[in-house]
């Protein structure tokens, strides 16, 4: 396109009807609901560019803002191209701490206080002036939870309220009063050493504008007209700074996807974006549907996807996702997308490996291919199936798996572990699995998975694999799995530049490929087990949109029927994909989990009945006969009263008292009151 200067007629003619009336509307608020790959930064660009040439807007009193870093300099590289130089796009965090060291002087004296880039250091001393003692994980998670309470103008004594109606979990182990006395200390430590965060950069901007009427007018002299991109994910505190660069002027563009909205964790409020039209009447909405990027088969299914969304409280009937957009593809017919189910985890990523390796074949760059996923930890699997290939990779958003502070403190710990036992004489005796657990439980890890989220859920994650590796190969000698360990770690290591990207679902947000292998779309990984609130489970739907609409050409979606390292526990497909999943394949499924279960069930059974001695095996008996008496009396089958699992236990165990009786697996509040006292009564009279 050049440099060169074109009229307003030219510019419209290059933009679809759609992004035309974008581009028409320079001045007024309007809301432009842009769907994934409908060209928004293009509307939005065009509409400042034919305001400029059109004599509409001066560019200089143009605010544009965006959330990135990377996304403002790519709006002003556009805007220079289309002949417009001179309109400032920054983030909200630029464009404020620009504004607040001009005015410091003014409003504060002296020079404005240095920002700390990280508040580790500051969360720490906090939690050490509290007397507690925390990890680098759950000081990492305690900085987010300052974060999300400061985005959302909660002060200490406003959070526990407001935390607890927004199904907050804390970090790590902390108490609410312990976690309220941390942030305080925070916000006190940042005041003696006379530094500010990049949340108080928003705050105090406000307060200066609300305070100092000279600057609050200066700032309105310059910026008059104000462009708001990914508008779903503005903060309390953003929208607020917002309105205070405003005023009551109503030259406002906002721009956003709510099916996109996939930050509310981090303080992200879509109902900005929902109900621009309650606060602007006379504002006008303009939907963006037509989708540039995906063929029509991977539209299609990103439809159905958000199509069976609710609401962003995730509550009442299935009614689709108010103010998203339904896509349609501008593009030829692609490939199908696939959906495939794999035995296990490794069989899933041997599987996508393997499909990868055939694309290059066809002559597709590994640059353009992407694997994307729920959790940090699922990475290790790719990794090490791509790196046995030879096909290159790089992580986006984070480090490779055995580069992760965890995994080499465990490495590490094992390393140590072997050379001691090698030299105190116990060689590899050592059970495997044992000794992995005992090194990885020094460092985080537990039996069971921790609560919350963030940092400390990545950590678990992260070492729990170690643990998965380890149930693998349960015949390895700890010498050989930490040799196994140091070749995987070697293989990673090179460093790549065009390679297959590995991503998790909310790095990989504003990003595309033409390839996308969207792997773990099962319950437990999407939505997360984790998510249990209707609005949590919510945006984990619109999570695996963002992820299906990040392939342009090819999609494939897959999911794993169980972990490996002979794990027992079986999955199923995603309940957001259950309805569109082809049936067949989840008829085999249920076959092959009623077979599971029939299988166990003999096993349990069998080894019962071999390994029991007489006496239990005629208390089993007699609980039958009891079992069935009660059945016919009840005239409903026997399993129901009770099944032979839970009987077999019994007669294992032989309770003597109720609250003995109870710990059982099988017998409930109900069963309790119902059958307690008569199961104790068999038990005296067989004993």
């Amino acid at each position: 396109m050049g440099v060169e200067r074109k009229d307003a007629e030219e510019l419209l003619a290059a933009l679809d009807p759609q992004q035309q009336e974008v581009a028409l509307q320079v001045s007024g608020p309007l809301c432009v609901r842009a769907g994934a790959g409908t060209g928004k930064t293009r509307a939005i660009t065009y509409r400042i560019a034919y305001g400029a040439r059109s004599g509409a807007i001066d560019p200089r009193t143009v605010l544009a803002v965006t959330f990135t870093t990377k996304a403002a300099a790519e709006m002003r590289a556009r805007l220079k191209t289309l002949g417009v130089p001179g309109v400032q796009a920054r983030t909200f965090h630029s464009a404020a701490l620009r504004q607040l060291r001009y005015f410091w002087g003014r409003s504060f004296g002296g020079d404005c206080p240095e920002i700390v880039s990280h508040k580790g250091s500051l969360v720490a001393a906090a939690a050490a002036r509290c007397a507690l003692t925390v990890d680098r994980t759950v000081v990492r998670d305690i900085a987010a939870e300052i974060e999300w309470a400061k985005v959302s103008m909660l002060g200490v004594e406003d959070y526990g309220d407001a935390s607890a109606q927004s199904g907050r979990v804390l970090p790590g182990t902390l108490s609410l009063d312990e976690f309220e006395r941390v942030y305080a200390a925070y916000e006190e430590a940042k005041m003696q050493r006379r530094v500010i965060d990049f949340e108080d950069v928003l705050a105090l901007m406000c307060a200066t504008l609300q305070k100092n009427e000279d600057v609050c007018g200066a700032v309105r002299r310059q910026y008059q007209s104000f462009v708001v991109d990914e508008y779903q994910d503005v903060s309390a505190l953003q929208q607020k700074l917002l309105d205070l660069w405003r005023g009551d002027r109503r030259d406002i563009c906002v721009v956003g996807d709510v099916a996109q909205t996939i930050y509310s964790f981090a303080g992200a409020n879509p109902k900005f974006l929902t109900d621009f039209h309650l606060r602007f009447p006379e504002g006008r909405v303009v939907e963006l549907n037509r989708d540039y990027r995906s063929t029509p088969q991977v539209v299609a299914v990103a439809n159905q996807v958000i199509s069976r969304a609710r609401g962003a409280d995730g509550i009442g009937p299935e009614r689709g996702l108010p103010g998203a957009v339904r896509l349609k593809s501008q593009r030829e017919l692609g490939p199908a997308v696939q959906f495939v189910d794999y035995s296990d985890d490794d069989a899933q990523a041997e599987g996508v490996a393997e499909r990868i390796a055939e694309l290059q074949k066809q002559g597709h760059s590994a640059g353009q291919i992407a694997i994307l996923y729920r959790t940090n930890a699922q990475s290790e699997a790719f990794e090490k199936a791509l790196a046995q290939r030879g096909i290159s990779f790089q992580v986006h958003g984070g480090k490779r798996f055995f580069e992760r502070v965890e995994v080499r403190q465990a490495v590490v710990q094992l390393r140590r572990m072997q050379k001691t036992s090698e030299l105190v004489g116990a060689g590899d005796q050592l059970p495997l699995v044992e000794a992995v657990q005992d090194v990885v439980a020094q460092l985080g890890w537990s039996e069971e998975p921790p609560a919350g989220t963030g940092a400390v859920r990545d950590r678990f994650e992260n070492l729990d694999a170690l643990v998965t590796m380890a149930k693998e190969r349960p015949d390895d000698t700890l010498s050989q799995f930490v040799a196994e360990l140091q070749e995987r770690a070697e293989a990673q290591a090179a460093p790549v530049i065009n390679g297959v990207t590995l991503s998790t679902l909310h790095a990989a947000k504003g990003l595309e490929w033409e390839a996308v292998f969207l792997a773990g779309v099962s319950e437990g990984l999407l939505p997360i087990s984790l998510a249990e609130a209707p609005a949590a489970i919510e945006e984990e739907r619109r999570l695996l949109y963002v992820g299906v609409t990040r392939a342009r050409d090819f999609l494939q979606l897959s999911w794993a029927h169980s972990r490996s390292g002979g794990r027992s526990q079986r999955r199923k497909v995603s309940r957001f994909l259950e309805a569109i999943w082809p049936q067949e394949s989840l008829r085999e499924q249920s076959r092959r989990a009623t077979l599971s279960r029939a299988a166990k069930s003999g096993q349990d059974k069998a080894r019962f009945e071999n390994e029991a001695d007489p006496e239990t095996l005629a208390l089993f008996e007699q609980l039958r006969r009891w079992r069935l008496d009660i059945a016919r009396a009840m005239s409903v089958p026997a399993f129901t009263v009770m099944p032979d699992v839970t009987l077999r236990d019994i007669a294992t165990a032989k309770p003597k008292t109720l609250k003995q009786l109870g710990v059982l697996r099988g017998i409930g509040e109900a069963r309790m009151e119902k059958f307690g006292a008569d199961i104790l009564r068999v038990i005296r009279e067989a004993s």
